[in-house]
């Protein structure tokens, strides 16, 4: 496929209202111009080249290593497409042009188009879409059903104004012609900017090929200007979204109380309630539980797990594992197979192996706690002083008894044993019990009424 892509992102997004460059506000957890750029690549593009200016730092800190262009002086779309031309003139092909902030178009769409422009040895073939309301849109203007020019809102006439077909902003170009005709477009017009759009009528003159696609929904082509139309598009992609993991398998019993992320991947009969999040890069096996009130963040979760009313980060669980109610992961939890960590426990940059139980009411960091050990409530491991942090590293089929301090760093061996309440700052050998608590005075009388 000899298609490369030009993505528009230079401009101020100024009905935006936001400090943030419009193109990375996030849809449906991914910015949108990383969706875009996702979507090209699902075509299989050659080389994606955005057209940067407003705040490019900001663009290129989120969306990493790309090929980019810029275009310092906003004078129109024309004129963005211009500064590419250096990078672009020796290529022999297609050139794609998408806005930077539009992120509902579908690959398959795109797919299409680019089928039938070749298909029809177009010269130019651009997305159309049909509006009800075609206010501030480009109309297309026909004649004998084939394009003959692109008239923008602010001057179109009043008969053109009723053209319902509009320019939806995407566009095929042969590489060689587009460069071409760029040359002989001007900013003699109400905004003295040079129009991309002009194109058209100067390729239709000069009996070029010029060709239409026609979008059956044209909320693919919706353009995010506002955070109200920012909303719009998350309700839309979470739809697709949920849309597509239900015929996969996955069982949601309330989609639209379920809001599940663009990049998160779940696997059959799995069955998520209303008011779960679960975002970024997160991954859930087969046949789990996710209860409401769950919040899961790039975390991996294997097969036949339960989540209730809990927060999981950046945390690995395998299979069998019961989280909550009321649970907290914090980044770098590893938790084996039937791990049980029950309500009100916090658990930080640890593993619990095979088989551990911590019920509730517990707080473990930096620790390693072995197969089969069973953690009492109130446990503590105490694993900062202030400047540091230190290991704790429990063995297997230990009992760790309930208001346990364990000050790290500490070692208890396997099978060992701490006496609730103890305060323990020594290690403890296997098969071994530590008693770590003051002897219990009675001063009888004590209390004078």
């Amino acid at each position: 496929m000899k298609l490369k892509s030009l993505i528009l992102a230079a401009g101020k997004g100024t009905r935006m209202k936001s400090e943030l460059p419009k193109v990375i506000h996030k849809v449906n957890g991914v910015p949108m111009i990383k969706k875009i750029i996702d979507i090209l690549d699902e075509l299989k593009v050659q080389e994606n080249i955005l057209i940067l200016g407003h705040k490019k730092e900001e663009i290129l800190d989120v969306i990493g290593n790309v090929s980019y262009v810029v275009q310092n002086e906003q004078l129109g779309t024309g004129h963005a497409i211009m500064m590419a031309e250096p990078k672009l003139k020796d290529f022999q092909g297609n050139i794609l042009v998408v806005c930077g902030d539009t992120p509902l178009l579908k690959v398959e769409t795109l797919k299409k188009m680019y089928e039938f422009h070749m298909k029809s040895r177009a010269t130019t073939t651009l997305l159309t879409s049909i509006y009800e309301n075609p206010f501030g849109y480009g109309r297309i203007v026909k004649e004998n059903g084939k394009i003959v020019s692109i008239i923008e809102e602010k001057e179109a006439s009043e008969q053109e104004k009723k053209i319902q077909e509009i320019n939806a902003g995407v566009y095929c170009f042969n590489s060689k012609e587009l460069w071409e005709t760029l040359k002989k477009i001007d900013n003699k017009n109400e905004k003295g900017e040079y129009y991309l759009t002009d194109i058209i009528s100067i390729q239709v003159k000069e009996n070029k090929n010029v060709e239409t696609y026609l979008l059956e929904d044209n909320l693919e082509v919706l353009g995010i200007n506002s955070k109200v139309e920012l909303a719009q598009a998350n309700i839309i992609l979470r739809e697709r979204k949920n849309n597509n993991l239900m015929e996969d398998g996955v069982i949601l019993i309330d989609p639209n109380n379920t809001y599940i992320e663009e990049n998160v991947k779940i696997g059959r009969d799995t069955v998520i309630y209303p008011g779960a999040l679960i975002q970024g890069k997160t991954t859930i096996g087969e046949n789990c539980t996710i209860l409401g009130n769950t919040r899961i963040i790039d975390c991996e979760i294997g097969n036949s797990i339960k989540i209730e009313s809990s927060v999981l980060e950046e945390s690995i669980l395998d299979d069998f594992v019961t989280i909550g109610p009321f649970a907290h992961l914090r980044p770098k939890t590893h938790l084996k197979e039937k791990v049980h960590v029950g309500n009100f426990v916090e658990v930080k940059k640890s593993t619990l192996e095979k088989g551990v139980k911590v019920g509730h009411l517990t707080y473990l960091g930096d620790a390693i706690i072995g197969e089969n050990t069973n953690i009492g409530a109130g446990t503590i491991t105490c694993n900062y002083d202030g400047k540091n942090k230190f290991k704790t590293i429990i063995g297997k089929d230990s009992f760790i008894g309930s208001n346990t301090m364990l000050v790290a760093p500490i070692k208890i061996e396997d099978c060992g044993m701490t006496a609730a309440g103890s305060v323990i700052t020594k290690d403890v050998p296997s098969k071994s019990l530590a008693v770590a608590r003051s002897k219990q005075i009675i001063k009888l009388n004590w209390r004078k009424d």
